[in-house]
């Protein structure tokens, strides 16, 4: 299966302009991103990874630090029209496509590993990464939705891994909580990682849809596969101890270079 990682990579944004040029420990969010995609491609002739990005500084940074780059239209609403964008520019035999979002610095090149191994095996539309929460993580959860109600993303699946929804909101309730954190260390809510991996012809389709009602009020682009009936394939991996929801505020980048302080650098290891 030939398979394109894409990293979206927008300058312009309002609560963060410039994000992927932002040094994190000394190292551009752009870089860290792409050495992560790199080493997923590392052994496998069958990958490449190049960034997708709507400003000729992106672009320069890139020719910088020697990363393939392609420009894309600035126009394009989201990271998956570019992604798909992309693979028509420089991988038209691509049939499984990655997106990598490029303000993801922490994101284990095993999870995409995961999901391309996933998409080989299954006929769903799209495959994304899900981590369970232990109590301690949810709690955190918790707090952090206390004061930013709109971060980070939780699933719920069915037995056999299909995903049923997605929400910005902390899904199942708990009924009777208690009880379950004397029952297991590990809650019942998935986290969700924004990993995707695509068939070509199924981003495709996305591409071509409408925003969804739903994804419209959650702002997951993911309802959209679900409320026009196509399948996603929610696959579980371990969690990582530099996990965080992504890079979306220079008060994010700072929380990042303190989990890189406590749990060493990933890409120095």
């Amino acid at each position: 299966m030939n398979t394109l990682i894409v990293i979206p990579s927008r300058y312009a944004s309002s609560r963060f302009p410039q994000k992927p040029l932002h040094l994190i420990a000394g190292k551009s969010l752009l870089a860290r991103v792409a050495d992560i995609a790199q080493a997923a491609c590392l052994g496998h002739a069958n990958r490449q990874y190049v960034i997708a990005t709507d400003h000729v500084d992106i672009e320069r940074h890139a020719h910088e630090i020697g990363v393939p780059v392609v420009m894309t239209d600035p126009t394009l609403p989201s990271g998956t029209d570019r992604a798909l964008a992309a693979a028509d520019l420089i991988a038209p035999d691509a049939d499984f496509i990655v997106n990598l979002q490029g303000d993801t610095p922490f994101t284990p090149a095993a999870y995409i590993d995961a999901i391309i191994s996933a998409g080989q095996q299954s006929e769903h539309d799209l495959v994304t990464p899900i981590v369970q929460l232990s109590w301690a993580d949810l709690d955190e959860v918790r707090d952090r939705k206390a004061t930013a109600p709109f971060s980070g993303t939780t699933c719920i699946v069915r037995s056999d891994d299909e995903a049923l929804w997605f929400s910005k909101a902390i899904i199942p309730s708990l009924r009777g909580e208690d009880a379950l954190r004397e029952r297991s260390q590990l809650s019942p809510v998935w986290r969700h990682i924004g990993l995707y991996g695509y068939r070509r012809d199924a981003l495709q389709r996305f591409v071509a849809l409408p925003e969804g009602h739903y994804e419209a009020l959650e702002g997951l682009e993911q309802l959209r596969f679900l409320e026009n009936g196509m399948r996603i394939k929610a696959v579980k991996v371990a969690p990582s101890p530099n996990a965080m929801w992504g890079i979306d505020t220079p008060e994010d980048a700072v929380h990042a270079e303190e989990l890189i302080r406590k749990h060493g650098d990933p890409q120095q290891s």
